[in-house]
């Protein structure tokens, strides 16, 4: 069978940029609503699980956040199958609260692979989705 090919950091970070925007956008409506201070650490606390619980339930329910979907993204297990809540639980975990410090780790723990060190641990790949389905490394150029 063969391994998925990751997505480059690049498509995956503007993903990233168009998620943390429309969660800020409904964070700060619901800060507005339920008269919150954006400063206090009660409030980045909510912020994280808000954002940890979207990607949880999108990426879970069908492997794709709405940042991902834009980009033609999806979250797939290391040989193309689908993920489930707890998968994508544990990714996003990493990706909600400890962001830097998974990249980092990434980057310079599993050069080359293409994972942050939460998907390494929930065995899941970030891959380009094309007509044909997830892009496998033999068969996707991009």
């Amino acid at each position: 069978m063969d391994k998925i090919k990751p997505a480059s950091w690049q498509s995956r970070f503007w993903a990233w940029i168009i998620d943390a925007l429309l969660m800020s956008i409904l964070w700060y409506l619901l800060m507005y609503v339920y008269d919150l201070s954006a400063a206090s650490f009660t409030a980045l606390g909510y912020y994280g699980i808000l954002t940890f619980l979207y990607w949880t339930v999108l990426e879970g329910y069908r492997g794709q956040s709405l940042g991902k979907m834009v980009l033609n993204l999806t979250v797939v297990g290391q040989f193309g199958e689908s993920i489930g809540f707890k998968d994508a639980a544990i990714e996003s975990f990493g990706k909600a609260f400890l962001l830097p410090l998974d990249c980092l780790v990434g980057w310079a723990a599993l050069p080359g692979s293409g994972q942050r060190l939460f998907n390494r641990i929930s065995d899941t790949v970030v891959a380009n989705v094309d007509e044909e389905g997830v892009c496998r490394i033999e068969t996707c150029d991009n």
